[in-house]
């Protein structure tokens, strides 16, 4: 790829005109001129600068309410042409066609439009058409063309014309070139994407997946893994949107255990009470409410503190100094909430490897989504997991109802086993977990382990009898076999909630009876894998 000239000639038009008039001073104090349209022009002739108006070049007027301004042979041809080739060369001497040595483009906000929830017609006027023609044009040249799509390379781009006499380097336009084709791609998503949802296509015959970088890491799960976090745009609280406010940088473990934590959490409005979840690989090992956000933190912890050592810590509610000092006293990687309190942040500074993370809300747990998972050769896409119930949704099946405690618990409960791996069951009690039994491929295994844990607890908090005696147990999925539930009868759950439908659900019905078990059927199913 041989070097160009340097830059004599620059195209410039943007929607996001941050950095822009610095840009435009730059590159003419370097002898470049200034070919614009629109809103662009006006704020570059506005800061003193002398721009020629594409119209000009072109020698037709922007038309259409803007809709064709830059769509024309003598824009595309000064970005496209080969300058060593002989033929191109004649052609555009002989239709007037001037080479266009700098593209600067970024797009009409759609993404934005969207996000405000704009109406369908809205949106459709600010999908940009031009931007992406002339983008995917100068990102082809790249061997003559240098594109830039995004302000932060704007510096970069003065940086390495400075580094090569006004020019720039090869490597430096490759370079370019994919991030613009990659801009590109990204927005055509976010046009399909929205597009697909608006006229009501919920398998389109394509998907398009966009992210932005936002964080390359150490490492993945492992250290021989590569990683990176990649953002998708979106404004729901959480921890791709939250503020770090000390700590090192997040990792791959961090943010995906992080983010199961919070969202764990969210399940329980602050306006109901103070509740915490701690979380450990992904699952649970404790989450209680409390009357104050210390003594929810405390109870949740009580579920199993050996497993919380280490653990992500996740607040409904804004963190306090009481709560601080409470968690201070074990290592806990991250601690996130909807507002970090200064006396807690004050006491948090004291411990410089803690991640800190305050996200200015909470997610709402009922809002669709989507979920994508990655599987050989393709991808799995569901909606997101948003279900939920309430007393009116549950069935009771047994001889004896739940009693109105029982049935605060089992709705805890089972908010807290849709956020388990299954095979998932959960006791609680007086609203806290106090066993949880994650991912076997035994339901009986996993009422067994939680059971066990709660003991072990016992005994270290010098409790005469496991938590689990007098508790309730959500399982995620339905009991098969009478097995699993007589396992939790005899760690002494009185309370059951699993979502029913097994074709042996009359024979576990009459084990609970036996038993003296209630049990409510949910008529859901909440597996996580």
């Amino acid at each position: 790829m041989s070097e160009p000239r340097p830059i004599r000639r620059a195209l410039l038009s943007v929607s996001d005109k941050e950095g822009l008039v610095d840009l435009g001073k730059a590159l003419s104090e370097r002898g470049v001129e200034l070919l614009s349209t629109g809103g662009t022009a006006k704020a570059l002739r506005e800061a003193g600068l002398t721009v020629k108006d594409v119209s000009e070049v072109t020698g037709f007027p922007e038309m259409m309410d803007g809709r064709v301004k830059t769509l024309h042979p003598k824009v595309h041809g000064g970005l496209l042409s080969l300058r060593d080739n002989d033929e191109h060369v004649a052609a555009m001497t002989e239709h007037g066609i001037v080479e266009i040595d700098l593209l600067v483009v970024n797009l009409y906000p759609f993404e934005e439009t969207v996000a405000k929830g704009a109406d369908y017609d809205t949106c459709i006027e600010n999908i940009d058409i031009g931007g992406p023609a002339m983008i995917r044009a100068a990102s082809k040249n790249h061997a003559f063309v240098t594109v830039v799509t995004d302000v932060e390379d704007y510096a970069k781009l003065l940086g390495d014309m400075d580094q090569h006499g006004g020019a720039t380097c090869s490597k430096f336009r490759r370079k370019l070139a994919q991030i613009a084709y990659a801009r590109t791609a990204a927005y055509d998503a976010a046009v399909s994407t929205w597009m697909a949802g608006a006229i009501g296509v919920e398998t389109p015959r394509r998907r398009a997946v966009a992210g932005t970088l936002a964080q390359t890491m150490r490492y993945g799960e492992n250290p021989h893994q590569k990683a990176a976090f990649y953002k998708d745009g979106s404004d729901r609280p959480g921890v791709a949107t939250a503020k770090q406010l000390q700590g090192k940088e997040l990792s791959y473990n961090n943010i995906n255990d992080t983010d199961a934590a919070f969202e764990l959490v969210s399940e329980f409005a602050p306006e109901d009470g103070p509740a915490c979840a701690i979380i450990k690989h992904a699952n649970p090992c404790g989450v209680a409410r409390g009357a104050t956000l210390a003594e929810a933190y405390s109870r949740a912890f009580d579920c199993d503190r050996t497993s919380a050592f280490g653990g992500i810590i996740a607040l409904n509610q804004p963190l306090d100094a009481a709560t601080a000092k409470e968690i201070a006293e074990i290592f806990t990687e991250v601690v996130i909430a909807p507002q970090i309190l200064p006396d807690a942040a004050e006491i948090f500074a004291k411990k410089k490897n803690l991640r800190l993370l305050e996200t200015g809300g909470l997610p709402d747990p009922r809002a669709a989504g989507t979920t994508i998972r990655q599987v050989s050769g393709g991808y799995l896409v569901q909606d997101k997991d948003t279900g939920h119930v309430s007393l009116e949704d549950l069935k009771v099946v047994t001889k004896r109802a739940p009693t109105e405690e029982e049935l605060r618990d089992l709705l805890f409960a089972w908010k807290v086993a849709k956020h388990v791996k299954s095979n998932a069951i959960v006791y609680v009690k007086d609203g806290a977990t106090v066993g949880v039994g994650a991912g076997q491929m035994s339901r009986v295994d996993s009422t067994r382990i939680a059971a066990r844990k709660s003991q072990d607890m016992a005994a270290e908090l010098g409790l005469a009898a496991p938590l689990t005696q007098g508790s309730v147990v959500a399982s995620d999925a339905f009991f098969p076999f009478p097995d699993g539930l007589l396992t939790a009868a005899e760690a002494g759950a009185t309370a059951v909630i699993q979502p029913g439908g097994s074709m042996r659900d009359d024979k576990v019905i009459a084990a609970a009876d036996e038993a003296g078990i209630a049990m409510v059927f949910s008529g859901m199913r909440h597996f996580r894998h």
